[in-house]
Parts: C-alpha cells; sequence; structure tokens
C-alpha cells in the first residue's frame, strides 16, 4: 500500500505529501524521539503527537515513509515547510493515537 492509498482508505488530512507513491510497509509508535530513531524501521508509518521541527529530522533519519500526527496535532508553518523540503510525507488523525493505530491495522 502507498502513503497515498492509506490516506485516502483513512481520510487523513494532509498536511505535506511529498511522495505519494511511497510504500507503506509496517507501523511505529512514539514520541519519545531517540527511541524512534533506534527503532522505527524504513518504510513505517509513524504516529506521534510531537509536532515540533525534530520530528522532521528523525523521519528522515528513519527513513519512515510518513508521519501520522494523531490528536488533530497540526503543524506550524516553519516546521511544514522544513517537511516540504526534505520531502517527508505528514498526515493528520483528528483520532487519538490507538483509533490511529485501528484505522491503519489490516490495511498494510
Amino acid at each position: 500500500m502507498t502513503v497515498k492509498e492509506l490516506c485516502d482508505s483513512c481520510s487523513f488530512d494532509i498536511i505535506n505529501m511529498a511522495d505519494p507513491d511511497r510504500e507503506v510497509d509496517g507501523c511505529y509508535i512514539g514520541d519519545l524521539l531517540s527511541w524512534v530513531m533506534g527503532r522505527a524501521q524504513e518504510g513505517n508509518v509513524w504516529i506521534t503527537i510531537m509536532s515540533n521541527v525534530s520530528v522532521i529530522a528523525v523521519a528522515a533519519l528513519s527513513d519512515v515513509s510518513c508521519v501520522i500526527l494523531s490528536e488533530g496535532v497540526s503543524l506550524d508553518d516553519e516546521v511544514r515547510k522544513t517537511a516540504e523540503q526534505k520531502g517527508i510525507n505528514v498526515l493528520s488523525s483528528k483520532e487519538n493515537t490507538y483509533m490511529t493505530a485501528l484505522q491503519i491495522s489490516g490495511k498494510i
């Protein structure tokens, strides 16, 4: 499944869609950035409530397919611009983290 297909099937809001055809092959949930950096796998969806510029840096280092911000979290303009520059897919879900994970379970 691609990021675009996942977004469409779960009705996530698009914050930045740099690479809609990026394949998704797993999920990682976490808010402790150093923990995510060492454990998220390439191609994972990363679900978090963190929205600072460090999230974009960790997403790039971990090579996740996209970041999903749960709880209706969004990015400020400066962080969104950084996501654009680094080519990071960022989506948002109005649901809490648990419900967001349930939405994508069975799809990837």
